[in-house]
């Protein structure tokens, strides 16, 4: 399967789970609003979140699916195969007492991950019961992780990618069904996000089933090739998500202001990861599994020409959409939450918040386009020392914020994006001077392009936003309308631009598009 197609197939299911998802937030916003009982949800939420990004996503994904594909080269599906199903064991082995430790310790982890939290003891409880509810979501989620790890081995990218979308929906039906028989909506979400935990794990082990990669239980067994995906997965567990550790820091220091401000946060996060999500992280997805094939049949080449196009297709969306979200952050907040619970004062929090976030959103793209660079080469040091470096940066920035200066939640979000850009910039920085990477001319004529494009997409939005400034500073369907109106211009402004700068060709569409025979995985079942 060619790259773009890859993207393409994992990007539009990730549309699909975050059009769903903007569904779940409305009616979480509406549920819970931005109080008391919406930060403690959203604290324990984003417990079993950070370590689901940070190991499962993050460092076993990272360290698993070059070993996988070098088993799946060299030693066929049969030798592949049981290296997935030891992996499976050991992350067994590890998460099931670390997951039953968590549950025990929730007090202590919720005071090292709200500690503004403990001067309001209700809302503290209630974070601690939350979090002990819905952290066995990562033992299930982890185990989800790993079946797509095998799934995008074999170029199988469609069920991975769907797999969201339980989440979203198991979230809905819980809140909307169980919270009138329980005491707050909190509890009914918590519940929701372990029995989605549950339900996706179940969703992957049938696909792979199907796809006669069945994921059976194996004795755990300390073997070399167990031993390498431990050694590669250690660094990056550390450092491999950088962007997540930001986002727990963030908690911590949004825990430390008024009521309402981490709610405010989680609201604005998820307007940004929806770019994010669909281009970042689809291009991480086909990114990594492809380098990685390449790199070990020695198409190094390949491999350099794969990785600009991959940036070239983040700069692509990213951009555009970071210049939109920033000058349409106050509308989008109040069309998509302003309603219930959900105030006007928390409009105007959120919205600055996704502004200051905005800033940062193609960085956080780029470093998806970037880091499977040195994944793919089984060197997961080099980016852990980087991410170390961006972590320290943002911890420094959201000092100075918050004590130097009257930012407050601007400033945990503009800090995190600032530090995105220094962590995109080296890691560019150290593949470029290792010759690992080197931007060809298409992908810097491409890049000063689509930035002129996105500037001028910019000031059609600029006029579009005072011409509909009535209508978009309602909450109500004439509000929703006119965003849909400013965004089809932004849309039309960006194609008519992109078309007349030659940003992209219908001709390079179709060609990209095509599946590509030597870029898919050896199959031995399959004829040449």
């Amino acid at each position: 399967m060619s790259l773009a197609r890859a993207i393409a197939t994992v990007g539009g299911f990730t549309l699909l789970s975050r059009i769903v998802g903007f569904v779940r937030d409305i009616v979480l916003s509406a549920v819970l609003g931005s109080g008391a009982v919406a930060d403690a949800f959203f604290v324990a939420f984003k417990l079993p979140n950070f370590f689901r990004r940070l190991f499962a996503e993050g460092a076993f994904s990272a360290a698993f699916v070059p070993l996988f594909a070098r088993e799946l080269t060299g030693g066929g599906r049969e030798e592949a195969m049981a290296f997935a199903r030891q992996a499976q064991a050991a992350l067994l082995l590890v998460l099931v007492p670390f997951t039953a430790l968590l549950i025990l310790a929730m007090p202590w982890v919720m005071v090292l991950l709200a500690p503004g939290m403990r001067d309001d003891a209700p809302t503290f409880a209630m974070a601690v019961e939350f979090g002990r509810i819905a952290f066995p979501y990562l033992l299930f989620i982890s185990l989800t992780s790993l079946y797509g790890g095998v799934l995008n081995g074999i170029d199988r990218f469609a069920h991975v990618a769907a797999t969201p979308v339980l989440l979203n929906l198991t979230l809905i039906a819980a809140v909307l069904g169980l919270t009138p028989i329980l005491p707050n909506a909190g509890y009914a979400a918590s519940i929701g996000v372990a029995i989605a935990g549950v339900l996706q794990w179940v969703w992957l082990m049938v696909a792979c089933g199907r796809e006669d990669v069945a994921m059976a239980l194996v004795r755990p067994r300390w073997t070399p090739r167990v031993a390498r995906l431990v050694k590669l997965a250690t660094p990056v567990a550390i450092g491999g998500g950088v962007q997540q550790i930001s986002v727990v820091l963030d908690v911590v220091w949004a825990s430390l202001l008024p009521v309402g401000t981490i709610s405010a946060l989680y609201y604005a996060d998820r307007i940004a990861q929806l770019p994010l999500g669909v281009v970042g992280i689809a291009i991480g997805t086909a990114l990594l599994p492809l380098l990685a094939r390449e790199l070990r049949a020695g198409n190094t080449q390949s491999a350099m020409t794969n990785q600009n196009r991959a940036l070239e297709f983040g700069l692509l969306f990213s951009l555009p959409a970071a210049v939109a979200l920033w000058l349409l952050a106050d509308p989008i907040i109040r069309v998509l939450f302003e309603r219930g619970r959900f105030l006007p004062e928390d409009t105007l929090r959120t919205a600055s918040a996704l502004a200051a976030l905005a800033v940062g959103l193609p960085a956080f793209v780029l470093v998806k386009a970037l880091a499977p660079g040195f994944f793919a080469r089984e060197d997961t040091r080099t980016p852990l020392y980087i991410a170390v470096a961006a972590i320290t940066a943002n911890v420094l920035l959201n000092v100075y914020f918050l004590f130097a200066t009257s930012l407050e939640l601007v400033g945990i979000a503009l800090a995190s994006s600032l530090s995105g850009w220094l962590n995109a910039a080296l890691l560019a920085a150290v593949l470029r001077r290792r010759e690992q990477w080197i931007p060809d001319g298409r992908l810097i004529s491409r890049g000063i392009r689509i930035a002129g494009a996105s500037a001028g997409m910019g000031a059609a939005l600029w006029f579009g936003l005072h011409w509909l400034a009535r209508p978009l500073s309602r909450a109500d369907v004439e509000g929703g309308v006119a965003l849909a109106g400013i965004c089809l211009i932004g849309i039309v402004a960006y194609a008519v631009l992109g078309a007349a700068l030659g940003v992209v060709r219908i001709s390079e569409l179709r060609y990209v598009m095509r599946r590509q025979p030597g870029l898919r995985s050896a199959d031995p079942g399959e004829q040449p």
